[in-house]
């Protein structure tokens, strides 16, 4: 950065600066490099709607990871360099399977990822699930109970709004391992397809494709950080 500040390829407000001593308030000020607009934001928070096949990592030598696609995505959008966004911090908050779909927040806000991931929070988040034999009232009973999943305690009561036959949403408020899928194993079915559509406040954009990302907006964030 010094070296680019020398070469005068840096302007404040439309003014060429020699001095990277110079202090300045990143909230009112307009930050040039090369001719390209840059802001600082300490916090970056991003919503991804997961595709198939992607896992849920910031890096794997055999695998394409979340943080692959954003970092293409951004590349698109913003540039080689990203325009200032924070990549090598960012990571995903909880992870979905390989074979998981849908909602997936992407952000470098430890704060807010503990609260969202903490056990004692009992973050609501909430899933569409298709199985491969139809799903009975008892079955639903059992899960909306509490069922043993090879741990010492049973499940949090979940809320199972049925779908169709072999269809339907289920809301739990714990992060355990493969939860989901051991959930319905427990009660004699079988998880064919698995879409997370909220996590706390935050609902799935319905309008992006999977594999798609899109930025938060503030009222989102607001939602979520003061919802936990």
């Amino acid at each position: 950065m010094k070296e680019l500040i020398k070469k005068g390829q840096v302007c404040i407000n439309g003014v060429v600066i020699r001095k990277p001593e110079l202090h300045v308030d990143e909230n009112c000020t307009k930050i040039t490099c090369k001719g390209k607009e840059y802001v600082y934001r300490p916090n970056v928070y991003y919503m991804m709607n997961k595709p198939c096949g992607v896992i849920t990592a910031t890096v794997d030598k055999k695998e394409q990871t979340v943080l692959d696609l954003l970092k293409e995505q951004l590349k698109m959008q913003l540039g080689e360099e990203g325009a200032g966004v924070p990549l090598k911090d960012i990571f995903p908050v909880g992870r979905l399977d390989k074979d998981t779909v849908g909602l997936l927040l992407l952000t470098n806000d430890g704060e807010l990822a503990h609260n969202l991931l903490s056990p004692t929070k009992h973050v609501a988040k909430q899933y569409f699930v298709r199985t491969d034999i139809p799903i009975t009232e008892d079955q639903i009973k059992c899960l909306e109970e509490g069922v043993l999943i090879g741990e010492n305690e049973r499940t949090r009561p979940a809320q199972v709004m049925p779908q169709g036959k072999n269809e339907c949403c289920i809301t739990i408020t714990e992060g355990k391992y493969h939860q989901i899928k051991r959930m319905f194993r427990a009660v004699g079915n079988k998880v064919v397809y698995l879409k997370r559509l909220s996590m706390g406040s935050l609902a799935l954009d319905e309008t992006l494709a999977e594999g798609q990302i899109r930025e938060l907006t503030p009222k989102e964030v607001g939602d979520l950080c003061s919802g936990i």
